[in-house]
């Protein structure tokens, strides 16, 4: 993707909210997912997924992980961060329900990991159109957090059934444990899900703990990115890499000047 796309994006973006990523670090977190992708599947499927990720690279790339400041990464880049940041906590959520006895035997990381990978997918829009749009209103920006809206343009689906939908069109197949996970993880705040976690009989109960899993990573990775916001964490992490850049430019710029004076 052309750099001068994504800082011509992110510069116009910038009146419109309190954190940001640079251009460096959404081509850096693209080319980690696409890492994840290559390094946890294979074959065909492995060939689907790639062709998929190619078509919404601009899209997917840019695309914030909500619309409002005080959720979670109202930015560009921010579905692309808060993605890889749930694929790391289910990892280390999978292996702590191990370690305390949970049954983590009738499903595998695989599964944990495209469950994870895809749970928000739906957030990038349908195959034309963007899920979010810059919000053009300032008072909603300033006064509600508003930084992004929903696009009219879309036909009414939940995220996570969007999220289906595009599988499907791409002809991404899944397992029921990987449906499971991805359909479930909002839990209880959605209400088609109720049904699934709230059970009185005993042949209804989930048999599979991916469910449970995927949820508390993606609450857990939700209100850790939302602390950051509220800390100004991530504006002092960027600070902190602009001042590191800029000062290992005035160490080159010395260590030439020094060159071109006394020679090699």
């Amino acid at each position: 993707m052309d750099g001068r796309f994504v800082t011509s994006l992110t510069s116009n973006l910038r009146s419109y909210k309190m954190k940001e990523l640079s251009p460096e670090q959404i081509q850096e977190n693209w080319g980690k997912l696409i890492q994840l992708i290559n390094d946890n599947f294979s074959g065909e499927r492995l060939e689907k997924l790639l062709k998929m990720y190619d078509y919404f690279e601009e899209r997917m790339m840019l695309a914030p992980a909500s619309g409002k400041e005080h959720f979670h990464n109202a930015h560009a880049g921010g579905y692309v961060e808060h993605v890889l940041h749930i694929t790391d906590l289910v990892v280390q959520i999978y292996d702590l329900w191990g370690k305390n006895g949970a049954t983590i035997d009738n499903f595998d990381k695989e599964e944990l990991i495209f469950a994870a990978l895809h749970h928000d997918l739906g957030k990038v829009g349908d195959l034309s159109e963007d899920y979010y749009t810059p919000n053009d209103s300032d008072w909603h920006r300033k006064n509600q957090g508003l930084i992004y809206k929903h696009n009219g343009k879309l036909q009414y689906m939940t995220v996570t059934d969007r999220a289906i939908w595009l599988l499907q069109h791409f002809g991404i197949q899944m397992t029921e444990n990987e449906y499971l996970g991805l359909r479930l993880t909002d839990g209880l705040y959605e209400e088609a899900n109720k049904g699934y976690y709230i059970s009185y009989s005993k042949d209804r109960q989930l048999k599979t703990n991916i469910p449970y899993i995927l949820h508390q990573a993606d609450m857990m990775a939700s209100k850790i990115e939302n602390d950051e916001w509220a800390r100004g964490d991530h504006d002092i992490k960027v600070e902190k890499e602009e001042e590191v850049k800029k000062k290992s430019e005035q160490s080159a710029a010395a260590n030439q000047a020094f060159k071109d004076l006394f020679g090699e």
